[in-house]
């Protein structure tokens, strides 16, 4: 790991909020692990929030941050645990190797669609989900989603950060693609989880259905500038929701608020709400969840 990066990963596990009242602690574990995957490189399995596990090993960059720090994108994560019910269905678009869908089907109980186009990183999210036995909660699929049903080439190599290429080359894979009203039809209340790393757009294109159905009650997303290696405008992605009657909000976890915001975030994911009375509402009667000495 570069000092450069090495500063910055310790500085996001020491103002975690879930490390705060064990600061100490985390940084330990973060050295621990940094030193043991150096001496014995083995894939091993750790605990994960607090019902969950995970086959991890060193590099895993869309999990071992969950090791440092409980929940990675706690804002987030704590959104899902706190909205979701078993009854419901959550929507996992761009999962990698599972951190959302395990916090959906194992530690909620809810029916999950996961979908990862990288067969590689497939296998991994297979695996996390055979090691939590969420088989029967859990439809996996290893395929890309867009605006129709075609055949698209990804990067390969970029870990968390592998998207739809622009063109054909050595480092790409063809994959798969196909819109997700093809793939689903909701028919319970639904919370819906994008990283697609820029191709929100097109995911978008291919979902007109699924944005209208009433049993779409939030989503996740991710808009950090990544579109405009494709060109696309992610204001437009903003207004879109926009006009399908969502609104962007904060949430607060350990308060169990949610605050409209003015636009979406720049840097991180965004959570777009149709119905805010009937989210309140969830996350206010949620049980509580307790992780790194932390209760929320």
């Amino acid at each position: 790991m570069p000092f450069k990066g090495f500063f910055k990963t310790l500085n996001f596990i020491y103002t975690h909020p879930l490390n705060c009242k064990r600061r100490l602690g985390a940084i330990v574990r973060f050295l621990k692990w940094q030193i043991s995957t150096r001496l014995t490189p083995h894939p091993v399995v750790v605990p994960f929030a607090t019902q969950s596990k995970f086959l991890m090993w060193r590099g895993l960059t869309g999990a071992t941050q969950n090791l440092y720090c409980g929940l990675q994108e706690f804002e987030d994560m704590a959104f899902v645990l706190h909205f979701l019910r078993a009854e419901d269905q959550f929507i996992d678009i761009g999962a990698n190797v599972g951190s959302y869908t395990l916090l959906a089907a194992s530690e909620v109980g809810a029916s999950t669609l996961s979908v990862e186009p990288i067969p590689s990183t497939f296998e991994h999210l297979s695996t996390n989900i055979a090691l939590n036995n969420a088989a029967t909660k859990v439809q996996a699929l290893n395929i890309g989603l867009g605006k129709e049903e075609a055949v698209l080439h990804f990067t390969k190599d970029l870990d968390t950060t592998n998207h739809v290429a622009k063109k054909e080359g050595k480092d790409t894979i063809a994959v798969q693609v196909k819109a997700l009203d093809e793939v689903v039809k909701l028919k319970q209340d639904t919370l819906l989880k994008m990283d697609v790393e820029g191709f929100e757009t097109e995911v978008l294109k291919g979902m007109t259905n699924t944005l209208k159905n009433d049993h779409l009650k939030a989503i996740i997303i991710e808009l950090n500038g990544s579109g405009n290696r494709y060109g696309y405008d992610e204001n437009a992605i903003h207004q879109q929701l926009l006009d399908a009657n969502f609104q962007p909000y904060y949430y607060f976890p350990f308060e169990r608020k949610l605050e409209q915001r003015a636009s979406y975030g720049e840097e991180f994911n965004t959570i777009y709400i149709k119905d805010i009375a009937f989210a309140q509402e969830r996350v206010q009667t949620a049980k509580k969840v307790r992780i790194h000495e932390q209760e929320f």
